[in-house]
């Protein structure tokens, strides 16, 4: 159980073909490349294509919101099937981790999902995990997997996040793939084409979003390819793909699953004198706070801004967006305390 957790997530227009049925040929070589790195790593397999693969059993598809559930839950039962007839060549079970946004928010609830999937990894089985989409309460189009592999990268604390593409890295303006990002700025993320799959939910936009966050908290990401042999370990050893290189990071576990930004359900900007204070590692209190920004209550996590517009740190706040608001400015009113605050 000493072997570092690696979490590969493949979309959509990865492993289905594109009437969206799954591709066989794909899946049969992504359980051979797997079944290679199992004895080395606690492997995590973050797997789109439920909906695709479903939709052509719901009459009249026309793609909305119910429909869309219904095909996930057709399609998550039949991408499972393939890949543990595929895994089963090479003696590796799998097992299905359907996972919702509580599930992370909640320490809890994500303790019980890590004590579950070190029993899995105890037991020589690969976990395969997906969003829940057939009881989420929220639009899927506002949540893809590039999300939740990197939740699932970030809270088991992964040595790398392998997110594959369909283009085979992130490409520059010629259309050739940039082989290594040291830093994210304006110019990274000005590269990206704004088309993707008609299948898929994710694009180029959303995987560098949580590459950022990723990498921040000390976690190398490779986004990839399948179009060529034995992709998965030669992208590991930096020869194919994009490399997004981990910064140096201290958190501990807790305060990495507390930075895990997309959490986020508000933000507040801060003054100078309040950035500061968050540096220094003390309580983030009301007569730093400028402005509120969005709706949130005791107990949830917020961003944390500075008169730049630039994000500083996450906090697990003690007070309600609406009483913050009321307070503003005033003395001793702790909104989140130091021990529940990462900065970033």
């Amino acid at each position: 159980m000493n072997k570092p957790v690696l979490v590969l997530k493949f979309g959509t227009a990865s492993i289905t073909k594109p009437t969206g049925e799954p591709n066989e040929p794909i899946m049969v070589d992504i359980a051979r490349q797997v079944a290679a790195l199992h004895p080395h790593y606690r492997i995590v397999l973050v797997s789109s294509g439920a909906v695709g693969a479903g939709k052509s059993l719901i009459r009249d598809y026309r793609g909305d919101i119910t429909q869309r559930k219904a095909a996930a839950a057709v399609g998550n039962l039949l991408l499972l099937n393939q890949y543990s007839r595929f895994f089963s060549i090479y003696g590796i079970s799998i097992a299905q981790s359907l996972c919702e946004r509580h599930h992370f928010a909640n320490r809890d609830q994500f303790l019980q999902l890590k004590q579950t999937y070190d029993e899995l990894w105890a037991n020589g089985i690969i976990p395969i995990a997906n969003e829940n989409d057939v009881v989420s309460n929220r639009e899927l189009k506002f949540s893809d997997n590039d999300e939740l592999a990197t939740l699932i990268a970030v809270g088991f604390g992964a040595k790398a996040l392998m997110l594959c593409t369909s283009v085979g890295g992130l490409l520059d303006a010629d259309g050739q793939i940039i082989r290594q990002v040291t830093r994210f700025n304006e110019e990274i993320f000005g590269v990206v084409r704004t088309d993707k799959s008609s299948l898929g939910l994710g694009g180029m936009a959303s995987k560098l979003t949580f590459a950022k966050l990723a990498t921040r908290m000390g976690i190398r990401v490779i986004i990839f390819g399948l179009n060529e042999s034995n992709s998965l370990e030669r992208a590991l050893r930096g020869e194919i793909g994009t490399e997004f290189t981990a910064q140096p990071t201290s958190l501990s576990a807790r305060n990495r699953w507390l930075g895990s930004g997309s959490l986020v359900v508000g933000r507040i900007r801060v003054d100078a004198g309040a950035v500061r204070a968050l540096q220094q590692r003390r309580s983030l209190l009301a007569v730093g706070v400028q402005a509120v920004l969005g709706e949130f209550t005791a107990g949830e996590m917020v961003e944390i801004w500075d008169e730049q517009d630039a994000a500083v740190a996450i906090a697990r706040v003690r007070i309600s967006s609406e009483m913050l608001t009321q307070q503003l400015n005033q003395q001793n009113v702790e909104v989140a305390n130091a021990n529940d605050i990462v900065v970033l």
